[in-house]
């Protein structure tokens, strides 16, 4: 049987995945690792790994197809106090994860989720080659971690695939949230509070449905066209504006426009719309869910 490791596998994203891979894909037994003792979500086949210890890291079993590689730390301006654990989290925890994957001489695909804060603004679609800015230690950490994969796949023939990914919401999983953008505003105003936009609110993203997001992830991490390269990942482009407004009139509050923070404003990265094209050419298009059904509930 055909097999796949998904490390960081209690985390959001991971969670998410393997109801899909589970759900689409059952010809592929499904292994887990992750540093905490147990599978949250109450799975036997869990392994306890800490990928920052090299030690550690010789339990995982990289006899196998595919393996996500869903370890790692977000975060902006925290980044700055503490810039050790993002790099042990984000770049030190691949290096090892590579240097392994040498020592079992794997030939599985690794899968690396990286970020739209590699992106310098722009009101344009950014495609793959667009210009980079790095204006966080987290967005640096994610590019140097796309840079090693290269190096690797160069020097020592590493098998991978980059999935960028622009905000990500919803889940299928009830208690697998990210506190992220859509969830803040959706949390605010479920409360009665109203939601508070820096600036004008005009700055646009890329919105991508949990299931979407993991279907393509899904897809892009089985076929053999997407290998040794970068893809965006698509969805709708929403300004934060259009997030807010239908939410806050859904809950009768008022979407509030305060100046930007000194420190938020310095390390904001503009527009960054993805052009998916790319990857959309490979396997198909997976965005079948819509922001405003979310909203209401519809999914």
């Amino acid at each position: 049987m055909k097999k796949i490791a998904i490390l960081g596998s209690n985390g959001y994203i991971a969670r998410n995945l393997k109801y899909i891979l589970e759900k689409e894909h059952p010809e592929y037994e499904i292994w887990l690792y992750g540093i905490e003792p147990a599978s949250v979500d109450g799975y036997a086949n869990y392994t306890r790994v800490d990928v920052t210890d090299p030690e550690s890291i010789r339990n995982l079993d990289l006899d196998c197809d595919i393996v996500y590689d869903l370890v790692g730390r977000t975060g902006t301006m925290v980044g700055f106090e503490q810039y050790k654990s993002f790099i042990d989290i984000n770049e030190t925890a691949l290096l090892n994860l590579l240097t392994e994957y040498r020592r079992q001489n794997s030939h599985a695909k690794i899968v690396f989720p990286s970020t739209r804060l590699v992106y310098k603004g722009s009101p344009a679609p950014l495609s793959e080659d667009a210009e980079k800015e790095f204006k966080t230690i987290y967005a640096i950490n994610k590019f140097a971690c796309e840079q090693y994969l290269e190096q690797y796949n160069r020097m020592f023939g590493v098998q991978y695939c980059v999935f960028r990914i622009c905000v990500p919401y919803g889940t299928m999983i009830s208690d697998a949230s990210s506190y992220g953008t859509a969830e803040f505003m959706l949390g605010k105003a479920s409360k009665g509070e109203n939601i508070s936009l820096y600036g004008d609110g005009s700055v646009r993203r890329t919105l991508t449905f949990m299931a979407d997001l993991c279907k393509t992830l899904a897809e892009g991490g089985i076929s053999d066209k997407c290998v040794n390269d970068i893809y965006n990942i698509g969805g709708e482009n929403y300004s934060l504006r259009e997030m807010a407004e239908p939410i806050a009139a859904k809950y009768g509050v008022k979407v509030e426009y305060v100046p930007w923070p000194e420190g938020s404003l310095l390390i904001e990265s503009g527009d960054t719309v993805f052009d998916s094209s790319k990857l959309d050419a490979l396997i198909g298009k997976h965005t079948t869910s819509h922001f405003a059904d979310w909203i209401e509930g519809r999914i």
